[in-house]
């Protein structure tokens, strides 16, 4: 069995740094790369396709809203026409600096705030699928599991994969627990492994209030700027080795 390994990537900032890129791409299989609107600028995008280029990582767009000062983590209430120039615009910037380096771009998913929005608004899933088919039909729609971006990308007729967040915590109703609540994120490296193995074997996780959750993900979502982040990713790449799954980028093998 196949399973693709994804982390957020090319967060800095001018002299900035966020995350620990240089370790990080060796370990995943795919990367989100910051667009501009809530991290990264020109020459720093450049340099995070040209480190997923040296290590054959595959290369996605991670669009968010424009919320620089944010992080990207704040919703803005934007028309749908708002939303897709916005899309547009990343995804587009992002894809020039793939083909400068001959880099194929494999996938968007959307960042913080508007990928938390789309997961339960099935308009703003749909206006983003939209936005990502006006620039690439080709290119793959990253979606939380079991929510409204599949929805949106089935009807803009994109292909998609379901993800699960290693280290996040779910609500029973299979959302994302806000990063406002305490034990919002899974720190211990065993337990965030051991919740991996699960959801690939059982399709189930357990919610932050103990009841089982019915996922099923085909890309595992891990952070690059959480603390001990290397050291986790190791831990989950072994863990995933160890059980007999093949690690590889999702456009490969969809």
């Amino acid at each position: 069995m196949k399973i693709d390994l994804n982390c957020d990537t090319g967060e800095n900032f001018g002299v900035y740094r966020l995350g620990e890129d240089t370790e990080v791409m060796p370990l995943v299989t795919s990367v989100n790369i910051a667009c501009g609107f809530h991290a990264s600028d020109p020459l720093n995008m450049r340099r995070a396709v040209r480190l997923a280029k040296q290590h054959g990582t595959a290369v996605g767009a991670h669009p968010s809203f424009p919320d620089l000062v944010g992080f990207g983590r704040r919703v803005m209430n934007l028309a749908p026409e708002e939303i897709i120039a916005d899309v547009i615009y990343q995804v587009s910037a992002l894809k020039g600096f793939c083909a400068a380096e001959g880099v194929p771009m494999q996938h968007v998913k959307a960042h913080g705030a508007l990928y938390n929005v789309a997961e339960k608004d099935a308009a703003a899933a749909e206006t983003i699928a939209r936005a990502i088919k006006a620039v690439d039909e080709n290119l793959i729609m990253v979606c939380m599991a079991n929510s409204e971006m599949v929805k949106g990308a089935k009807a803009a007729g994109l292909r998609y994969v379901e993800e699960f967040f290693a280290d996040r915590a779910y609500t029973p109703a299979g959302n994302l627990v806000s990063r406002k609540v305490a034990g919002s994120v899974v720190h211990d490296a065993d337990a965030v492994a051991d919740r991996v193995l699960r959801v690939i074997k059982e399709k189930k996780v357990k919610s932050i209030d103990g009841t089982d959750v019915v996922l099923n993900a085909q890309t595992i979502c891990v952070h690059g700027d959480t603390p001990g982040a290397v050291e986790l990713i190791r831990k989950i790449r072994g863990e995933l080795q160890n059980a007999g799954l093949e690690l590889e980028a999702f456009g490969q093998w969809l």
